[in-house]
């Protein structure tokens, strides 16, 4: 009985577990594209004021080439996380499987638990009949 509601209880940390980590990773793309549109039009603003687009013009402004290295460093760290997301949702998906399993577990065994003996004998005759 102890082992069951340890195994049980374990099964929902880490079904838990797995869903705080997807909702970190989401929080994080979230946070990492608004901060892709925040550069994205820091490096406008930039270009705009010194009136050139051009990223390989001798003039180009410094600020706008940093910031434009630093939003592209961003959106590759963004598709990382992408890929991580989608292993991250598989194994919350994997983990709630396995709760629910417990669970169901965990209640036909509670079940059979109530039967009366006499009548779980005889469930048991039906079985092993039946085999």
């Amino acid at each position: 009985m102890k082992s069951r509601d340890t195994l049980l209880r374990l099964k929902r940390f880490q079904a838990d577990e797995k869903r705080r980590r997807v909702a970190q990773i989401e929080m994080m793309i979230a946070e990492f594209s608004r901060m892709t549109a925040d550069l994205d039009k820091e490096i406008a603003g930039e270009e705009q004021r010194a009136r050139i687009s051009d990223p390989s013009h001798f003039a180009y402004p410094t600020y706008a080439r940093a910031a434009r290295t630093r939003r592209d460093n961003i959106v590759s760290s963004l598709d990382e996380l992408k890929g991580q997301l989608e292993a991250a949702q598989a194994a919350a998906a994997e983990a709630q499987e396995e709760l629910a399993k417990a669970e169901n577990l965990e209640g036909r065994e509670k079940a059979a638990e109530r039967i009366p003996e006499p009548a779980r004998a005889a469930e048991i005759g039906l079985r092993m009949a039946r085999a």
